[in-house]
């Protein structure tokens, strides 16, 4: 949180803060049973020092001069403690410094004591919970002075208010795990790296447990019946599409339940990760934390089971982390959604669509856990029925009548082929070999519409190998993605599968055929898919082994529903020792989605498209502990909002632009590529 002295043994402080009745003095006390495991630790109460019932000022000014700087600086401390029975000054304590400090109070993290200390706790509670907690414990005592000190707390908090400043907030009188989950959100911020490095250990001595059983259930039907009512829920879905490539395997299915669960949403340079009622605020880049939680192996799969997914983390990167790889943070406003969103699966569901297995996954310390054994017999239950598909009775599967949502278009026809002509120019100065040009169209319905019933009839109309659904607090993301951005396994094998080049499918045979031959012969298409194959070959060659990049598919042609896509392989093995964060880092955002030269070609696009993509041309896909990760481009994707008593749908679509672009060809493929979604929700290309 600021500076303290240099001395080599200053402890680490804690302050835990919040309003009277909140339950500061409870959860300090418990936590610092816990903290004891491994540490020595002194606990100091900002009620011993307070001068009466109207001194929380001067308490606060006293506590930082005589109890926090000698502490600081590794020096007991010297405090006069208040005799509330006489009204006045008491005797004198001391309190030892130790490998940590915990000061509780009202004021213990103000703004005079913040630069000298290390982590800032806030709890906050509704005011009547508060007042009855407050009242319960202290009585008669307190009673007669709670509007009094209620009305010093509220002059403090008009002029200093903690709360922002706070690493960790909250929710108070939540129960008897919240001192552990605080144990463990301590354990994992920077500043309590280096001292808390045995809580670390314990996090990673952790064991995956697997459970087999025969058949393969319907995935919509478990997702709807174990996660329908999740806040947090992923779906990396493949169960619906036809893969030659055998990327179609596995459908990998989770939500944030359970006692690992966690929700982890990045936004400016921030990442706030929550465990129930406890929130940390993680200052820095999004790729060095992700390195922290995820960048080594921290389980081993069993070996009779074969599934990708160890366990882990599953969500989206947004485009807009391109400012930590390259590209500049957005200069029209910030998206609406969080830069990445992932929630940890402490358990989950994972189906082998070609062996019609099911194998459900939980992960241990060696204690019993009594609610992964609850959810272990609901979720064999429910393989057991084959699941319990909804019902979809609209295009949206809403129990209402919805019409087809009517889109509007960022860019009309005109404005949009300026702009692919701005971009030929580009590419004639010299400053990009092709330019991935995107806009989008959003439509607004009135009332709240079902994210879910959306998604199932986007797989239903656009199977794809890499289809996913995840649902967060206040939005959705629903997709056919047909794309691998990056896939890393276990052992460090990397690989790369860049789609460059769209035929729209004809339901007439003869006319599909000679549109799948047009597409493969085309020298335009090949010329940008090679093009982004020579980036994406470049990406990966930053931390591969030497030698080891390779093409080993150039320019094939893979059909979908909706369309023929041209597609390209690139494999390579990453560096021993290298960070795996890292790996994904030096190749986000796809290449496929910037252009050629990346760096350069993003500044160009920044200018062109005027407006934050957000979720739209990122990654999404799971980080497992196993340290393998699976990630597809966000193309051919749906934003759901909750959007003021209704929901904001955004559809983002685009095309690459080269020196022989026609603009008014690349309008129409951008229509094409809105098709599989669209004609999905009955909607059509807007005028």
């Amino acid at each position: 949180m600021g500076h303290k002295s240099a001395n080599a043994v200053a402890p680490l402080i804690i302050a835990v803060d919040g309003r009277s009745g909140a339950g500061k003095t409870t959860l300090a006390v418990e936590l610092v049973a816990l903290l004891r495991e491994h540490h020595t630790v002194s606990l100091f109460h900002l009620e011993d020092i307070y001068p009466g019932w109207d001194g929380l000022a001067d308490g606060m000014e006293r506590y930082v001069r005589t109890v926090l700087t000698p502490l600081a600086s590794g020096l007991p401390a010297r405090w006069t403690a208040w005799d509330w029975t006489t009204n006045n000054d008491g005797a004198t304590h001391l309190t030892q410094p130790a490998d940590i400090v915990v000061v509780e109070g009202v004021g213990a993290a103000c703004a005079a004591a913040r630069e000298l200390l290390d982590v800032v706790v806030w709890i906050h509670a509704d005011d009547n919970l508060r007042r009855t907690s407050a009242l319960v414990r202290d009585g008669n005592t307190y009673a007669p002075f709670w509007q009094r000190w209620s009305e010093q707390e509220e002059r403090w908090l008009a002029t200093d208010r903690p709360a922002p400043h706070a690493d960790l907030l909250v929710q108070g009188h939540r129960g008897n795990a919240v001192p552990d989950q605080l144990r463990r959100a301590l354990a994992g911020l920077p500043q309590c790296e280096s001292l808390m490095s045995m809580e670390r250990a314990a996090r990673r001595g952790l064991t995956l447990q697997v459970e087999s059983v025969a058949g393969c259930p319907d995935a919509a039907g478990v997702f709807s019946t174990l996660y329908g009512g999740a806040e947090a829920a992923a779906w990396l879905d493949s169960s619906a599409a036809q893969d030659p490539q055998g990327r179609s395997r596995f459908s990998i299915l989770a939500d944030d339940g359970g006692r690992f669960g966690q929700v982890a949403q990045h936004t400016s340079g921030v990442t706030m990760v929550s465990s129930g009622p406890v929130t940390a605020r993680i200052a820095g880049p999004f790729f060095r934390w992700l390195d922290g939680v995820w960048g080594r192996r921290a389980v081993r799969s069993p070996e009779d089971y074969p599934g990708p997914f160890a366990l882990g983390w599953l969500g989206y990167l947004g485009y807009e982390l391109k400012r930590e790889t390259g590209g500049s943070a957005p200069a029209h406003g910030s998206s609406s959604v969080p830069d990445a969103s992932l929630l940890f699966a402490g358990r989950a569901v994972v189906l082998d669509h070609r062996e019609q297995r099911t194998y459900l996954l939980t992960l241990s310390d060696g204690s019993r856990d009594a609610d992964a054994d609850a959810w272990l017999e609901r979720a064999r239950a429910v393989m057991l029925s084959g699941g319990a598909a909804p019902a979809v009775t609209s295009p949206v599967g809403a129990p209402r009548p919805l019409s087809a949502p009517r889109f509007t278009a960022r860019d009309t026809r005109e404005p949009y082929l300026e702009k692919i002509r701005a971009a030929k120019a580009e590419i004639t100065d010299g400053n990009s070999y092709e330019v991935c040009l995107t806009t989008a169209l959003t439509s607004r319905e009135e009332t709240p519409v079902d994210p879910f019933g959306i998604y199932l009839a986007l797989r239903g109309a656009n199977p794809a190998p890499f289809a996913h659904y995840f649902t967060f607090p206040g939005f959705a993301v629903a997709s056919t993605s047909p794309e691998r951005f990056l896939r890393l396994d276990s052992t460090g094998g990397m690989r790369a599968e860049p789609i460059k080049g769209t035929r729209r499918r004809s339901p007439d045979p003869a006319q599909d055929a000679a549109l799948q031959e047009d597409l493969r012969t085309s020298t335009k298409d090949r010329a940008e898919n090679i093009m982004i194959v020579d980036l994406l070959r470049n990406d990966l060659s930053h931390l591969a082994v030497p030698g080891t990049v390779t093409v080993t598919r150039l320019c094939d042609i893979e059909t979908y529903a909706t369309v023929h896509q041209m597609v390209s392989t690139i494999d390579a093995r990453l560096r021993p020792g290298s960070s795996r964060a890292e790996a994904v880092a030096a190749a986000f955002p796809a290449g496929s989605m910037t252009g050629a030269p990346k760096i350069s070609t993003m500044a160009i696009l920044d200018r062109l498209e005027e407006a934050p993509r957000g979720v739209y041309a990122g990654a999404a896909g799971y980080f497992s502990l196993d340290g393998a990760a699976d990630l597809a481009v966000v193309i051919r994707t749906l934003v759901l909002e909750d959007d003021d008593g209704g929901t904001r749908l955004t559809l983002g679509v685009g095309g690459a632009i080269t020196a022989d672009s026609d603009p008014a060809e690349e309008w129409d493929e951008v229509r094409t590529k809105a098709f599989g979604v669209l004609s999905a929700l009955g909607s059509s290309f807007p005028s």
